[in-house]
């Protein structure tokens, strides 16, 4: 809350005024420096950044150069970061998961605070001359995903067994998914060194430039094994999974898989299944019966997502995750003694 008597405001405004100094000198870019154009400070704001960033920001800041590619950095105002918020809202392409453009303003938003930031820490503008921080982001709705039923996993493995051009991999994504509760940026960055085979491990490297070591069962690390030397090369660094012709999964064959899930079960495609409906569904069941620091390290979750210093003292280590692993499947792991998998 700001304290400031009217007074002191009288006190300090006084002050610039001998000094000779205004309120917009304040908050201009300090003086002698050359502020870039939009164009090329996300070109070098690109360059920067990591990989997942310019993955998720990247469309949102090609539309930034569209609107305001030859402005420079200081002549945007908050009103016009708004304007180009609302516009990418109502602009947005639908997909089967839409919300209303809600994601895509948000998404904008961000992608402009980001952009700024850097501007800010090079000297550029000043922390108040900052247009993005002063426009808030859409109140975040309702996440709609909750965890799956038993039947309706059922429903949906039958599903991908039985049909598609690739059963088989598509099974392997969804076990995959099951088993470890990983993001698909999690399992697309998947390369044949990241499998562990003595421990029964898989080197998942995720957003938030994470990197962590899941348990997985032994059925599931033949299988990825099994495909990697099927459908791979030597190349231990490049992606594991691949369709048959050899060619790196993309993100393309969730969006198939799904619309083709969604053809065969109504309400799959009513209520916008993906994915991310797996990993819920897992960290629910690991959450009830093994609680929520294990729920939590299960997840991937790192510290700097606390919300309160208690996680630290409940923070799971890799053999707890391995047991609830090991209960989930119902299959031992080299990583436990025999009576750890006994349910």
């Amino acid at each position: 809350m700001n304290n400031t008597s009217a007074a002191e405001v009288d006190a300090a405004r006084l002050l610039l005024d001998r000094l000779g100094v205004t309120v917009e000198d304040l908050t201009a870019a300090p003086a002698g420096v050359d502020v870039p154009t939009f164009d090329a400070y996300i070109a070098r704001v690109s360059t920067a950044v990591t990989v997942g960033t310019v993955r998720v920001y990247g469309p949102y800041w090609n539309r930034v150069r569209d609107a305001w590619g030859q402005r420079r950095l200081d002549e945007a105002t908050a009103l016009e970061v708004k304007q180009l918020a609302e516009h990418t809202r109502n602009t947005v392409v639908v997909r089967r998961n839409a919300r209303g453009g809600h994601h895509a303003a948000e998404h904008m938003i961000a992608a402009l605070r980001c952009l700024y930031r850097h501007a800010v820490a090079d000297g550029l503008i000043s922390v108040r001359a900052n247009p993005a921080i002063r426009v808030p982001k859409p109140r975040r709705r309702t996440n709609a995903r909750r965890a799956l039923l038993d039947s309706q996993l059922a429903d949906i493995n039958t599903i991908v067994c039985t049909t598609g051009n690739d059963p088989d991999l598509d099974s392997l994504l969804l076990r995959l998914h099951l088993e470890t509760a990983c993001r698909r940026g999690g399992a697309l960055a998947l390369r044949p060194c990241d499998l562990d085979h003595q421990q029964c491990l898989v080197r998942l490297r995720e957003k938030g430039a994470t990197d962590r070591w899941q348990p997985v069962s032994p059925t599931l690390l033949r299988a990825l094994r099994h495909h990697s030397n099927q459908r791979g090369d030597t190349d231990q660094t490049g992606a594991l999974l691949r369709y048959r012709n050899g060619r790196p999964l993309t993100a393309r064959r969730y969006d198939h898989l799904w619309n083709r899930v969604g053809q065969h079960l109504p309400w799959v495609a009513a209520q916008q299944i993906s994915t991310h409906w797996l990993r819920h569904t897992t960290l629910t069941w690991v959450e009830r019966h093994f609680g929520y620091g294990v729920a939590r390290a299960y997840a991937g979750h790192d510290d700097h997502t606390t919300h309160g210093s208690t996680t630290t003292y409940i923070r799971a280590d890799l053999y707890e995750i391995t047991t609830a692993l090991a209960a989930l499947t119902g299959e031992h792991h080299p990583l436990l003694a025999p009576a750890a998998t006994t349910r």
